[in-house]
């Protein structure tokens, strides 16, 4: 199935592993131009490389910290000047620590709000205006099932996440007329190092071992196991299509059938 995004520029952040790097590869597979992003430099190099494999018609790597407006701002400059105008941002930042109300200071409100709400809010924001002279445009934002269901020890994340999907929802059907789509993937426990983060975090509560509570969670997945990182990808890829352009303001779950809310 040709996607119809063959030459189309995509900046795809947190991409130096796990969902992002997956998707970037994704899309590098479908001949898009990838620029990749992420706060840890020293994983970036192999990254561009992973992507350059998988068949990017040109890929740039680019260190950044997604909890800072200069930084942002100086990544989408230098994405121009290098590849040209994006036509696809996946918004991408990992997850907040994890914990209960209790645990939740000030200043971890005020870093999850910077890293998982203003990041995409200021990516979004400065791709608009290109994505609009040229009459397309796809924004994917990976959020998570949290949008549907609360997740128990996540309180930062299941607050701010809210967030995201409630901005994106409102702004789909603002740009809609431009050619512009804004979608969410909702992705369920899915093999990365964030989901070993999480189940030691659950573990320790449970005074169990963290392979023990990695079992526990696919035991209540109806697939029976963890989603690989390429099962997500391959969704954002979808939303980020030609073929998709009547796809706008939705929250894809990607969870195996976990999530019980309808």
């Amino acid at each position: 199935m040709d996607l119809g995004i063959e030459g189309k520029r995509a900046l795809v952040c947190a991409s130096a592993g796990g969902l992002g790097l997956a998707t970037a590869r994704r899309l590098a597979m479908e001949g898009c131009i990838v620029a990749l992003c992420d706060k840890d430099e020293s994983k970036l190099n192999d990254a561009l490389a992973s992507v350059k494999e998988a068949g990017a018609a040109q890929a740039q790597a680019y260190p950044v910290d997604l909890t800072e407006s200069e930084a942002i701002e100086g990544l989408v400059r230098s994405v121009k000047m290098d590849l040209g105008p994006i036509d696809i941002l996946v918004t991408n930042s990992g997850g907040p620590p994890p914990g209960t109300f209790d645990d939740a200071t000030d200043e971890k409100w005020l870093y999850t709000y910077q890293l998982t709400f203003l990041s995409a809010v200021r990516l979004i924001r400065l791709v608009l205006p290109d994505m609009k002279t040229a009459g397309w445009g796809r924004i994917v934002n990976f959020t998570s099932r949290a949008l549907r269901e609360p997740i128990p020890n996540l309180m930062l994340s299941n607050a701010v996440r809210l967030a995201v999907g409630g901005m994106a929802k409102t702004l789909a059907a603002e740009v809609a007329s431009h050619g512009i789509t804004v979608n969410n993937i909702c992705p369920g426990p899915t093999s990365t190092d964030r989901a070993l983060e999480l189940a030691a975090a659950r573990a320790e509560k449970k005074n169990i071992g963290v392979e023990e509570e990695m079992e526990l969670t696919a035991r209540r997945i109806p697939r029976g196991r963890l989603a690989t990182p390429d099962e997500q990808a391959a969704a954002a890829t979808f939303l980020a299509s030609d073929l998709a352009g009547h796809i706008t303001g939705i929250s894809l779950l990607v969870d195996g059938g976990e999530t019980r809310a309808l």
